[in-house]
């Protein structure tokens, strides 16, 4: 059970990559779309009757609310997304928060009627924003789940390459691997995510974009099998 002094000073302290703020939804799949994030990320909390500047408005009906948010986790998220929600009374206003762990299941999709399952996405928090995952992070959120198959990875003249060259520039997109190995952007995407994985490479979100570095001294760089 939330108190509502640690509600309140986590509402001072804004919105961030685990608190999200809405005045008011106006669908299952808007709210679907918050809950996933936090799911597809490291958990967090969603406050409903809380406005952009922190300002407290209350919600009219908290079991209308709790029903759009059942509803969104049971049949716009795949698969489900079971969060545990909490009506509080703050300042004298009723507020609905909406607490969401870190998923074991990722990645968790946005269902929408009408749409092919090629055509789902999958969302994440970036800093105090929910955007689109790439299919970069897709693959690493796939990677990371329990029933993944071992990670093995080999160091030819591909990767080579790929380390050559980020020891000159810093950082890489996918995009300009594929040019630089002369492969595909599947396969690009793919050594690159098994780097990662490897932890001898890091994946940067930003914005619209990935690139990916080292972890540690380009000098030293070198993968741990497993």
């Amino acid at each position: 059970m939330t108190s509502a002094r640690e509600a309140l000073d986590q509402i001072s302290d804004g919105e961030s990559s685990s608190v999200e703020f809405k005045r008011k939804f106006t669908s299952s799949e808007k709210i679907a779309r918050e809950i996933i994030a936090f799911a597809n990320s490291h958990g967090g909390r969603l406050f409903i009757g809380v406005d952009d500047d922190r300002s407290i408005v209350g919600v009219k009906s908290e079991k209308e609310e709790m029903e759009m948010v059942d509803i969104a986790c049971t049949f716009f998220c795949d698969p489900p997304i079971v969060p545990h929600v909490e009506v509080l009374n703050l300042k004298g206003k009723d507020v609905v928060m909406v607490n969401v762990p870190e998923s074991k299941n990722k990645p968790h999709w946005l269902v929408t009627n009408g749409q092919e399952k090629s055509e789902r996405q999958a969302f994440i928090r970036l800093n105090d924003k929910t955007v689109a995952a790439s299919k970069e992070v897709v693959r690493m959120m796939k990677s990371q789940r329990p029933d993944a198959p071992p990670m093995k990875i080999s160091i030819g003249r591909i990767e080579r390459t790929l380390f050559e060259y980020l020891r000159e520039h810093e950082r890489i997109t996918v995009k300009e691997f594929k040019h630089l190995a002369n492969i595909s952007e599947r396969r690009a995407s793919i050594i690159l995510v098994r780097l990662v994985r490897a932890g001898v490479l890091y994946i940067h979100t930003f914005e619209k974009e990935e690139f990916f570095t080292f972890t540690g001294d380009p000098a030293e760089a070198s993968p741990r099998k497993g």
